[in-house]
């Protein structure tokens, strides 16, 4: 897998595509990655204390890796 954690990335596939942004987590076992800000999910989160609330929480969720592209910023040459 060439996409790493920290890369930059644009969807090209599924109900985000378009989007971009910055790879979060890689999981190289399964070809899969988390993307900030893309395949946002609401999970429900149970209270872990007795008299606390429990909460629902938006989470990205891992997209598999053929479904990005790698970004590449180009460097500026020197005159």
């Amino acid at each position: 897998m060439k996409i790493k954690t920290g890369d930059n990335v644009i969807v090209i596939a599924g109900k985000d595509k378009g989007k971009a942004g910055k790879v979060s987590q890689a999981i190289p076992a399964k070809d899969r990655v988390v993307v900030e800000g893309v395949n946002i999910r609401k999970v429900h989160k149970r209270a872990r204390q007795q008299g606390k609330k429990g909460e629902i929480v938006e989470m990205a969720m891992p997209i598999h890796v053929s479904n990005v592209k790698l970004v590449v910023k180009e460097k500026t040459a020197k005159k």
